[in-house]
Formats: structure tokens, C-alpha cells, sequence
């Protein structure tokens, strides 16, 4: 998180993690497509050939508070190719949440494995605690074959403490779920560790609100959840400059 008083500004840093092609730039792209035009900024990608990003992707999402603070959260990929774990690591530097995409087949238990393995190594790489560092987990490609089941995603869930989306992210399934479930846990911790609450006048009601009262919820969980004027005191949310 930075967090500039002169100039009443905060960013938060949330990271895509996971294999190659699990979906981690599918998320960003329907990110962006459900955001209103006017909080989202350009949504940055550099692919290879072969469709894989070679970089990251940088997705802003911005508003100003009720207090006058600009927020912007920022959501970045990282190449999923084993080559390039340095990247990764160094994209992960700074990090306020990640989300894990896993592919829910079966048969890539295996390669989710070391994946989730390397995010550990590479998080106290960056001397980041693992154990502080809040973590959604999606498990995509649920429309495939051999995938999990509903029960053992929930088996999952249970025995972990991490939470657990299901996804279809090619076809926007699971993925304002996972996003809300990434921005709540990344608002609680820094909560805990920097009382947003009282120091900056912002509230998780507010926090969530602004963000997702300006993305399109139609046919997700949150439909309905979050409309114009759903937090009391609340600014219109604009580009920041």
C-alpha cells in the first residue's frame, strides 16, 4: 500500500498469480469490460506468439472517497511460464493480495501445486510474509472436463483458510466474485495493520461500494448488491488526473 498524505492519495497492489493460460489475463480482460469507462484506466498487455503474456497486465481501477482521497487499485498478471519466475518476482514486490488461478481439472493438481509453492517462495523472496499476505484462490476452467466438483471445491474451502471461487473466465464466470473477494480481504488486512478506517475516512462500505457500484454485476453473485447511492456521503467516482 502506499498511502500519501500531501497529496491524499492511496494504491493498492493486487496480483494475478498462477500457471500458464490458467486465465490470469482472461480475469483482467473481463475486469475491464464490465468497468464504466469512466474508472477504469487502459488495460496494458504484452503478449508473445503463442498468446501467453509476457510481462504483466496493469488494470487501474480508480475513485476519490468521501473524504477526498484518490484510490486507485491496481491489478497486475504475471508471466506464468517457468522462465520467467523473475518477473514474477519482482511483480509480486509490493504486493497488498494475490489471487491464485488454478485450472480445476484434475489432472493439473500437479502443476498448480508447484505453482502455488513458487508464489511462497518468491512472496518471502520479496520479504513478504506469506502468512499476511491475504490470498483468493480461483479454481477456473470449470466448464472442462475431469474438473472438481462443487463438494470438492468446498472441501477446498474447508481446509484452508484461504477463500475459494469457482470460474468460467471466458465466459465471465466467478470473475467480479473473485475480484470482490480479493479487494475485501485486501481492505481487512490493511485495516488491521493501518486503521484506513480513521485515518483516511475509509470505510469497507465505502471501499467496496465505490468500486463496484461502477462495474457491470448483471448474471453474477453480487447482482443487486451494490446500486447508485448505496453509500451514504459517497462521491461520484471520476478519472483521477
Amino acid at each position: 500500500m502506499q498511502l500519501n498524505h500531501a497529496q491524499r492519495e492511496l494504491t493498492l497492489k493486487i496480483v494475478y498469480y498462477g500457471p500458464g493460460l490458467s486465465g490470469k489475463t482472461t480475469n483482467l480482460r473481463k475486469l475491464h469490460a464490465r468497468a464504466r469507462p469512466d474508472v477504469r484506466g487502459r488495460l496494458l498487455s504484452v503478449d508473445t506468439h503463442d498468446d501467453r503474456t509476457l510481462f504483466f497486465d496493469l488494470l487501474p481501477v480508480f475513485f476519490s472517497t468521501s473524504t477526498g482521497f484518490k484510490v486507485k487499485v491496481k491489478l497486475f498478471t504475471v508471466p506464468g511460464q517457468v522462465i520467467h519466475n523473475a518477473t514474477r518476482r519482482v511483480v509480486l514486490q509490493g504486493a497488498d493480495a494475490v489471487v491464485f488461478i488454478a485450472d480445476s481439472r484434475r489432472g493439473a493438481a500437479q502443476e498448480n501445486n508447484s505453482y502455488w509453492r513458487n508464489l511462497q517462495e518468491n512472496l518471502r523472496e520479496m520479504e513478504l510474509d506469506p502468512t499476511q499476505v491475504p490470498v483468493v484462490i480461483q479454481f477456473n476452467k470449470r466448464d472442462l472436463p475431469d474438473s472438481l466438483t462443487d463438494a470438492e471445491l468446498a472441501e477446498v474451502q474447508r481446509r484452508g483458510s484461504q477463500p475459494v471461487v469457482g470460474s468460467v473466465a471466458v465466459r465471465g464466470e466467478g470473475v467480479v466474485e473473485t475480484f470482490h473477494a480479493v479487494v475485501q480481504t485486501a481492505w481487512r488486512a490493511l485495516e488491521g495493520r493501518a486503521q484506513l478506517s480513521r485515518n483516511v475516512g475509509l470505510s469497507e462500505e465505502e471501499f467496496l461500494g465505490q468500486i463496484f457500484r461502477h462495474i457491470d454485476l448483471s448474471g453474477t453473485a453480487l447482482e443487486g448488491r451494490y446500486g447508485p447511492g448505496a453509500i451514504p456521503g459517497g462521491r461520484e467516482s471520476g478519472r483521477a488526473p
